[in-house]
Protein backbone atom coordinates (compact mmCIF):
# COMPACT_ATOMS: atom_id res chain seq x y z
CA UNK A 1 0.00 0.00 0.00
CA UNK A 2 1.82 3.22 -1.51
CA UNK A 3 0.65 6.52 0.59
CA UNK A 4 1.35 9.71 -0.72
CA UNK A 5 3.89 11.13 1.34
CA UNK A 6 2.23 14.55 1.91
CA UNK A 7 -1.08 12.64 2.30
CA UNK A 8 1.41 11.19 5.06
CA UNK A 9 3.07 14.09 6.59
CA UNK A 10 -0.14 15.80 7.17
CA UNK A 11 -2.09 12.80 8.88
CA UNK A 12 0.84 12.31 11.23
CA UNK A 13 0.90 15.96 12.29
CA UNK A 14 -2.84 15.54 12.88
CA UNK A 15 -2.39 12.19 14.68
CA UNK A 16 0.01 14.36 17.09
CA UNK A 17 -2.49 16.79 17.41
CA UNK A 18 -4.81 14.48 18.85
CA UNK A 19 -2.16 12.76 21.42
CA UNK A 20 -1.53 16.42 23.00
CA UNK A 21 -5.24 17.55 22.63
CA UNK A 22 -6.29 18.55 26.06
CA UNK A 23 -10.13 17.52 26.68
CA UNK A 24 -12.76 16.03 28.25
CA UNK A 25 -15.92 13.94 27.39
CA UNK A 26 -18.58 12.23 28.72
CA UNK A 27 -18.16 9.61 30.84
CA UNK A 28 -18.43 6.09 29.20
CA UNK A 29 -16.86 5.28 25.68
CA UNK A 30 -14.86 7.43 24.24
CA UNK A 31 -14.02 5.08 20.77
CA UNK A 32 -17.29 5.49 18.48
CA UNK A 33 -18.07 5.99 14.67
CA UNK A 34 -15.91 8.31 13.12
CA UNK A 35 -18.25 10.67 10.58
CA UNK A 36 -17.59 11.81 6.96
CA UNK A 37 -19.13 15.19 5.96
CA UNK A 38 -21.21 13.81 3.15
CA UNK A 39 -24.77 13.46 2.69
CA UNK A 40 -26.36 10.61 0.18
CA UNK A 41 -29.63 12.25 -0.93
CA UNK A 42 -32.73 10.51 -0.65
CA UNK A 43 -31.22 7.62 1.06
CA UNK A 44 -32.49 5.01 4.47
CA UNK A 45 -30.26 3.61 6.59
CA UNK A 46 -30.67 1.32 9.09
CA UNK A 47 -27.17 1.15 11.79
CA UNK A 48 -25.89 -1.21 14.46
CA UNK A 49 -23.17 0.26 16.08
CA UNK A 50 -21.10 -1.79 18.59
CA UNK A 51 -18.45 -0.80 21.54
CA UNK A 52 -16.85 -3.01 24.19
CA UNK A 53 -13.79 -1.75 26.41
CA UNK A 54 -11.86 -3.70 29.33
CA UNK A 55 -9.19 -2.49 31.86
CA UNK A 56 -7.31 -4.12 34.69
CA UNK A 57 -8.51 -0.88 36.84
CA UNK A 58 -12.25 -0.24 35.72
CA UNK A 59 -15.54 -2.45 35.19
CA UNK A 60 -15.72 -3.83 31.12
CA UNK A 61 -18.80 -2.05 29.56
CA UNK A 62 -20.25 -2.47 26.04
CA UNK A 63 -22.79 -0.30 24.33
CA UNK A 64 -25.08 -1.39 21.80
CA UNK A 65 -26.80 1.62 19.33
CA UNK A 66 -29.11 0.97 16.91
CA UNK A 67 -30.61 3.67 14.62
CA UNK A 68 -32.73 4.35 11.72
CA UNK A 69 -32.03 7.60 9.35
CA UNK A 70 -33.60 9.59 6.31
CA UNK A 71 -31.68 12.15 4.02
CA UNK A 72 -34.25 14.88 4.04
CA UNK A 73 -32.36 16.82 1.75
CA UNK A 74 -28.97 16.69 -0.99
CA UNK A 75 -27.61 18.58 2.36
CA UNK A 76 -29.63 17.48 5.61
CA UNK A 77 -29.76 14.04 7.32
CA UNK A 78 -31.48 12.78 10.22
CA UNK A 79 -31.32 10.05 12.77
CA UNK A 80 -33.01 8.33 16.57
CA UNK A 81 -30.78 5.91 17.89
CA UNK A 82 -32.04 3.99 20.69
CA UNK A 83 -28.94 2.95 23.15
CA UNK A 84 -28.38 0.25 25.62
CA UNK A 85 -25.07 0.83 27.84
CA UNK A 86 -23.65 -1.72 30.39
CA UNK A 87 -21.11 -4.08 31.86
CA UNK A 88 -20.10 -6.96 29.65
CA UNK A 89 -22.00 -10.13 30.62
CA UNK A 90 -25.21 -8.72 32.12
CA UNK A 91 -28.14 -8.41 30.13
CA UNK A 92 -28.78 -5.20 28.82
CA UNK A 93 -31.64 -2.38 28.02
CA UNK A 94 -32.06 0.73 26.61
CA UNK A 95 -30.75 3.21 28.74
CA UNK A 96 -30.42 6.42 26.46
CA UNK A 97 -32.12 7.83 23.32
CA UNK A 98 -30.25 10.48 20.48
CA UNK A 99 -31.72 12.18 18.03
CA UNK A 100 -29.14 13.70 15.13
CA UNK A 101 -29.12 15.89 12.11
CA UNK A 102 -26.21 15.85 10.15
CA UNK A 103 -25.56 19.07 7.45
CA UNK A 104 -23.18 18.71 4.19
CA UNK A 105 -21.94 22.21 3.97
CA UNK A 106 -19.53 21.93 1.24
CA UNK A 107 -20.18 19.89 -2.09
CA UNK A 108 -17.24 17.17 -2.71
CA UNK A 109 -13.89 18.20 -4.10
CA UNK A 110 -15.43 22.05 -3.71
CA UNK A 111 -12.48 23.13 -2.01
CA UNK A 112 -9.32 21.63 -0.89
CA UNK A 113 -11.09 20.53 2.72
CA UNK A 114 -14.96 19.18 2.50
CA UNK A 115 -16.69 20.76 5.26
CA UNK A 116 -20.18 19.37 6.90
CA UNK A 117 -20.99 19.59 11.33
CA UNK A 118 -23.01 17.26 12.75
CA UNK A 119 -25.92 17.81 15.85
CA UNK A 120 -26.68 15.41 18.18
CA UNK A 121 -29.35 15.23 21.23
CA UNK A 122 -29.27 12.48 24.05
CA UNK A 123 -31.51 11.60 26.35
CA UNK A 124 -30.09 9.24 29.27
CA UNK A 125 -33.11 7.71 30.99
CA UNK A 126 -31.75 6.57 34.47
CA UNK A 127 -30.08 9.52 35.17
CA UNK A 128 -32.12 12.32 34.20
CA UNK A 129 -29.87 14.07 32.02
CA UNK A 130 -29.71 15.50 28.72
CA UNK A 131 -26.46 15.62 26.65
CA UNK A 132 -26.03 18.48 23.02
CA UNK A 133 -22.65 17.99 20.88
CA UNK A 134 -22.21 20.16 18.05
CA UNK A 135 -19.26 18.14 15.84
CA UNK A 136 -17.26 20.00 12.85
CA UNK A 137 -16.73 17.17 10.58
CA UNK A 138 -13.77 17.42 7.85
CA UNK A 139 -12.06 14.93 5.09
CA UNK A 140 -9.55 15.12 2.72
CA UNK A 141 -7.76 13.54 -0.01
CA UNK A 142 -4.84 12.70 -1.48
CA UNK A 143 -5.17 10.28 -4.23
CA UNK A 144 -6.77 6.95 -2.76
CA UNK A 145 -6.03 7.93 1.17
CA UNK A 146 -8.77 9.74 3.01
CA UNK A 147 -8.37 11.39 5.89
CA UNK A 148 -10.89 12.28 8.16
CA UNK A 149 -11.27 14.57 11.42
CA UNK A 150 -13.98 14.98 14.10
CA UNK A 151 -13.59 17.74 16.34
CA UNK A 152 -16.91 18.29 19.01
CA UNK A 153 -17.99 20.19 21.50
CA UNK A 154 -20.51 18.39 24.11
CA UNK A 155 -22.68 20.10 26.92
CA UNK A 156 -23.97 17.78 29.42
CA UNK A 157 -26.41 18.42 31.98
CA UNK A 158 -29.18 16.44 34.83
CA UNK A 159 -30.06 16.20 37.91
CA UNK A 160 -27.16 13.88 38.98
CA UNK A 161 -24.59 15.20 36.83
CA UNK A 162 -22.23 18.48 37.15
CA UNK A 163 -23.28 20.85 34.18
CA UNK A 164 -20.34 21.22 31.86
CA UNK A 165 -18.65 21.85 28.57
CA UNK A 166 -16.96 18.95 27.38
CA UNK A 167 -14.92 18.12 23.76
CA UNK A 168 -13.74 15.24 21.97
CA UNK A 169 -11.27 14.69 18.80
CA UNK A 170 -11.46 11.70 16.44
CA UNK A 171 -9.16 10.78 13.42
CA UNK A 172 -8.93 8.36 10.94
CA UNK A 173 -6.43 8.52 7.91
CA UNK A 174 -7.98 5.50 5.27
CA UNK A 175 -6.90 4.02 1.79
CA UNK A 176 -9.21 3.11 -0.39
CA UNK A 177 -7.98 -0.21 -1.83
CA UNK A 178 -11.56 -1.40 -3.65
CA UNK A 179 -14.46 -0.66 -2.82
CA UNK A 180 -15.21 -3.84 -0.87
CA UNK A 181 -12.10 -3.31 1.29
CA UNK A 182 -10.85 -0.06 2.89
CA UNK A 183 -8.04 -0.18 6.03
CA UNK A 184 -7.44 2.52 8.01
CA UNK A 185 -5.90 3.46 11.53
CA UNK A 186 -7.77 5.84 13.69
CA UNK A 187 -7.10 8.08 16.86
CA UNK A 188 -9.87 8.76 19.20
CA UNK A 189 -9.34 11.03 22.31
CA UNK A 190 -11.58 11.99 25.18
CA UNK A 191 -11.90 12.20 29.20
CA UNK A 192 -9.75 8.96 30.29
CA UNK A 193 -9.22 7.25 27.09
CA UNK A 194 -6.41 8.31 24.22
CA UNK A 195 -6.96 5.17 21.89
CA UNK A 196 -5.19 4.41 18.72
CA UNK A 197 -5.67 1.19 16.45
CA UNK A 198 -6.43 -0.22 12.70
CA UNK A 199 -9.76 -0.93 11.75
CA UNK A 200 -11.19 -2.65 7.87
CA UNK A 201 -14.07 -2.07 6.61
CA UNK A 202 -16.45 -1.71 2.74
CA UNK A 203 -19.18 -1.61 1.14
CA UNK A 204 -21.25 -4.32 -0.25
CA UNK A 205 -23.65 -3.92 -3.56
CA UNK A 206 -26.78 -6.29 -2.47
CA UNK A 207 -29.45 -4.80 -5.20
CA UNK A 208 -30.27 -1.85 -7.04
CA UNK A 209 -30.29 0.85 -4.75
CA UNK A 210 -29.45 -1.25 -1.62
CA UNK A 211 -25.67 -1.27 0.50
CA UNK A 212 -24.39 -2.87 3.54
CA UNK A 213 -21.46 -0.93 4.81
CA UNK A 214 -19.17 -2.36 7.21
CA UNK A 215 -16.60 -1.89 9.75
CA UNK A 216 -14.60 -3.09 12.24
CA UNK A 217 -12.20 -2.17 14.62
CA UNK A 218 -9.03 -2.99 17.61
CA UNK A 219 -7.71 -0.24 19.67
CA UNK A 220 -4.84 0.07 22.23
CA UNK A 221 -5.23 2.73 25.16
CA UNK A 222 -1.86 4.44 25.61
CA UNK A 223 -2.54 6.34 28.16
CA UNK A 224 -2.49 4.85 31.78
CA UNK A 225 -6.12 5.81 32.84
CA UNK A 226 -7.03 4.55 29.33
CA UNK A 227 -8.86 1.22 28.61
CA UNK A 228 -6.78 -1.38 27.48
CA UNK A 229 -8.32 -2.98 25.01
CA UNK A 230 -11.39 -1.84 22.92
CA UNK A 231 -13.22 -3.17 19.90
CA UNK A 232 -15.78 -1.54 18.21
CA UNK A 233 -17.97 -3.05 15.02
CA UNK A 234 -20.40 -1.07 12.69
CA UNK A 235 -23.16 -2.15 10.14
CA UNK A 236 -25.12 -0.14 8.19
CA UNK A 237 -27.89 -1.39 5.84
CA UNK A 238 -28.77 1.96 2.98
CA UNK A 239 -31.45 1.76 0.90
Amino acid sequence: MQIPVKAASITVALFLTALTFNTAVADGIVVSKIYDPYVQPLETEIEWRFVTQDSETVPDVQKHSLGIGRSLTDRWAVEFYAIATGQSGESLSIDAYELEAQWQLTEQGEYAIDWGLLFELEREIDANAWEFAATLLAARDFGRTTVTANLGLIYEGGERIENEFESILRMQMRYRMKETLEPSVEVHVGQDTTAIGPTIGGLMRVSNGRKLRWDVGLFAGITERSPDHILKANIEFEF
